[in-house]
């Protein structure tokens, strides 16, 4: 059988039935796994501003992926249009942080393996990954970076840079003016959870000392 005699066969009129069974199980299989997406989603975010809109279009995608491969597998005919009508679709919305691609990724695929019925292997993947969400999250966390922005008088350098290099501290920026001199400097978790910034004000010309909690991405 060639290309043209598929055409001329019945085989792209075949329509697969689907049962109202099959059809609520992998509807309540989609929903519960976007539910899980959904609440280790929320339980790891450390960006800057947690938007629950994005995180239920999590939960949706599922279902709407899943809903949509079921369709398709019931017809070849309406799984060609399906991929073409879906071709023209185009998102517009800006992803700046890569885990938020991750998690749009994991809520496509999880719907494409419920809805071919694939219910035991989606389950094991969405635990797997669920654990290891949390698990580099945790990390994450563990590994936090403290910047000190220290402002300071001419004439001060040497007892702040004394201060900071005692401390472990790595200078990262230095910027000098007429009206002083602004330095910034990583410290590890040890030195930003001690008293080291109050410290930092009795050293003479300083003016200010200010910690900030940074991810190597944006300051919080």
């Amino acid at each position: 059988m060639n290309f043209s005699d598929i055409f001329k066969s019945k085989f792209l009129s075949q329509v697969g039935s689907i049962s109202p069974l099959d059809a609520l199980i992998t509807l309540g299989i989609a929903i519960a796994i976007g539910l899980v997406i959904f609440v280790v989603y929320k339980r790891t975010f450390s960006g800057v501003m947690y938007s629950s809109s994005f995180n239920m279009s999590l939960l949706l995608m599922v279902v709407i992926t899943a809903v949509i491969i079921m369709t398709i597998s019931s017809n070849v005919v309406l799984s060609l249009g399906m991929v073409g009508a879906l071709s023209i679709i185009r998102f517009r919305t800006v992803i700046k942080d890569p885990v938020d691609i991750m998690y749009l990724f994991w809520a496509i695929s999880m719907g494409i393996i419920v809805g071919a019925q694939q219910y035991l292997f989606a389950l094991i993947c969405v635990a797997v990954i669920a654990v290891l969400c949390f698990i580099m999250s945790s990390l994450k966390k563990k590994d936090k970076m403290y910047l000190i922005i220290v402002r300071y008088k001419h004439g001060s350098s040497a007892p702040v840079e004394s201060a900071l290099k005692a401390a472990g501290g790595k200078v990262r920026n230095k910027s000098v003016s007429k009206g002083g001199i602004e330095m910034i400097a990583e410290v590890n978790t040890k030195v930003a959870d001690s008293d080291f910034v109050e410290k930092l004000l009795t050293i003479n010309g300083v003016v200010s000392a200010v910690l900030v909690n940074y991810n190597g991405e944006y300051a919080e």
